[in-house]
């Protein structure tokens, strides 16, 4: 048995989405593996660390080993609750963690990893599913790819708000049209690695160049389709485990529990890498 295969254990925990890694805390650290884990990363979309336990201060220095850290505000480490003590205005945001979504979809260039440690969890609810968007574009019919290749979405962030407020007041819709402007996204991504995933999730709002029945009536089937079990991987948490997501290759969403149930996340998040293209 080889010295990484000591220091550093994978389990496969779907076929097509999610490895566990087993391992110390002193090893990941060290950033000895750290290609080896951006290269699982990558193909297997998330990573487990069950019950490591880091603090705040381990949880960016293991992310540093992978990429470079995103300063969120103007903290390396962001909590993520619905408590409005702890979060303020973006807890009411979070809200929308409910639903399907890639993190920075507005943007040029999406973060490219986050890093997810449970501080205190809810006693119902709050368990984080994720879907494979590489493995929901391989999986699509030949014949439907040269067409969806072409196509362009406009996201928007009123569109993420509207699926858990539907009816917003004056003040909130101009409020969320003003805080973002519409971002134009190719539908299906292609890496610099020469690898294609499909860019959807609740800021997707309509297709160019098509009706916007029949735009989201297609943007409604290709998120059914990524999002089928064979895609999909759901985390139960406890507390103290470490999650790591590939932002670019994976949506997620949060199971919904209690506003007043006090669970709490800290995450750290990496700087995107490149533009969606």
């Amino acid at each position: 048995m080889t010295v990484a295969m000591l220091k550093l254990k994978k389990t496969d925990l779907t076929p097509r989405i999610g490895t566990e890694i087993r391992s110390d805390i002193e090893t990941l650290l060290s950033g000895k593996y750290a290609a080896d884990l951006r290269e699982t990363l990558e193909q297997r979309g998330v990573l487990v660390f069950r019950g490591l336990d880091l603090t705040e201060d381990q949880q960016t220095a293991f992310a540093k080993t992978m990429g470079k850290l995103m300063l969120q505000g103007n903290k390396e480490v962001l909590s993520i609750s619905l408590d409005k003590s702890v979060n303020g205005a973006l807890a009411d945001y979070l809200i929308g963690s409910f639903y399907w979504h890639i993190d920075m979809a507005m943007e040029d260039v999406p973060s490219r990893a986050c890093f997810l440690v449970a501080r205190k969890l809810s006693d119902t609810g709050g368990d984080t599913l994720f879907a494979n968007t590489y493995a929901a574009w391989d999986d699509l019919p030949e014949s439907e790819k040269k067409t969806l290749e072409k196509l362009r979405v406009v996201h928007t962030f009123e569109n993420s708000q509207r699926v858990f407020k539907p009816i917003p007041t004056y003040a909130e819709l101009k409020a969320w049209q003003e805080f973002k402007r519409p971002k134009v996204h190719p539908l299906v991504w292609t890496h610099q690695s020469g690898r294609k995933s499909l860019v959807l999730g609740t800021t997707a709002s309509h297709v160019e160049g098509m009706s916007l029945e029949e735009g989201r009536l297609l943007l409604c089937k290709l998120q059914d389709w990524a999002t089928q079990p064979q895609f999909v991987y759901g985390h139960k948490w406890n507390v103290g485990d470490l999650l790591v997501w590939d932002n670019t290759g994976t949506m997620h969403r949060a199971e919904p529990y209690p506003i007043d149930s006090g669970r709490l996340m800290t995450r750290a998040t990496l700087e995107g890498e490149e533009r969606v293209a």
